[in-house]
């Protein structure tokens, strides 16, 4: 595979995730109400922060090298988001 290919699907795999995540967040509703895209921004937001904590933890079971670095990591990044989805949702 060249260089060109992968770059356009590297590119295609990230347009993909935050079109998922913005459906996941909701994004038909301000839609049909005439309301604010804010909470949509903010759930994808949390959305990718979760994923990314989850990414570190993924790290961290291949990783023998920084394995402590990457645990910590990803489940401070997954405590953050839990914390921000309890946040958003008025439970805090």
């Amino acid at each position: 595979m060249n260089k060109t290919s992968s770059k356009v699907l590297t590119g295609f795999k990230y347009i993909y995730l935050v079109a998922f995540f913005a459906l996941l967040a909701g994004l038909f509703y301000p839609l049909i109400t005439n309301t604010s895209f804010v909470g949509v921004i903010t759930g994808v937001l949390i959305l990718f922060v979760g994923l990314t904590g989850g990414v570190l933890l993924y790290r961290a079971a291949t990783s023998e090298n920084r394995r402590g670095i990457f645990l910590g990591g990803g489940f401070t990044l997954m405590a953050i988001s839990l914390y921000y989805i309890f946040q958003l949702t008025g439970r805090v």
